[in-house]
């Protein structure tokens, strides 16, 4: 099974450098995605910032582009809308190619949802600071990798469309950091607990898991590809 992994919000594929190590070593294909607008020398046009439909579609066209082996497509935190609309619009394209959803500290849409109108207050409070310079580019937060770049607002803003059957044939599975403080994620990791159409794993070290536990992270996908194979 080839793993696709999208990255949150500010980051891009390398934030998944030491999972993919570890995947690679036990004979698992990785491809660490950086979305648009988040490449290491800027953005290719910063007066168009990328919005979801436009991650969206990138990722999809990733995936239709492979060799056709099954994937595993993970997405963590903001990612989780991106993963979800892959699933949703471009599912029946991508046929047997698409095999599980593997969502990481990230947010599960419903139709009409944002990053926006689900995360917290105080992740919408650091979107607004973060977007004043120029309403569209979301500052780096204090903390984050010094590879990390401004992300475009419209991503987070914009509403997700779905069809309300995204999950239909694919193996979900959710990994929780844990109940980190300010984590909006709390109350759907419990709902998903419940779902017996999920699969609920816990590592619980924060939200940012690809950086601070690698190599449990790893451990868990070559377990669901395993279980797959």
């Amino acid at each position: 099974m080839k793993f696709v992994m999208v990255p949150g919000g500010w980051q891009g594929g390398w934030v998944f450098d030491p999972v993919a190590a570890e995947l690679r070593r036990e004979g698992h294909r990785v491809e660490a995605v950086t979305l648009a607008g988040l490449e290491p020398d800027g953005p290719v046009d910063a007066d168009r910032p990328p919005n979801l439909d436009d991650h969206i579609a990138q990722v999809a066209e990733i995936i239709d582009g492979g060799d056709g082996e099954p994937v595993a497509l993970c997405g963590h935190s903001y990612a989780g809308l991106v993963i979800a609309g892959v699933a949703d619009r471009h599912g029946e394209r991508l046929g047997d190619r698409l095999a599980q959803l593997v969502f990481i500290d990230a947010y599960v849409p419903d139709d009409g949802d944002s990053c926006w109108s689900l995360t917290s207050d105080a992740f919408r409070e650091l979107f607004l600071a973060g977007v004043r310079a120029d309403g569209r580019w979301v500052a780096v937060p204090e903390g984050l990798d010094p590879r990390a770049r401004p992300h475009p607002l419209a991503s987070f803003v914009q509403s997700i469309r779905l069809s309300g059957r995204p999950w239909r044939g694919y193996g979900r599975t959710y990994i929780s950091g844990g109940a980190w403080p300010g984590s909006p994620f709390v109350t759907l990791t419990e709902r998903l607990r419940a779902d017996p159409d999920w699969q609920v794993h816990e590592i619980p070290v924060g939200h940012n898991i690809a950086r601070r536990d690698p190599h449990r992270l790893a451990a868990v996908l070559g377990a669901l590809a395993s279980d797959a194979a």
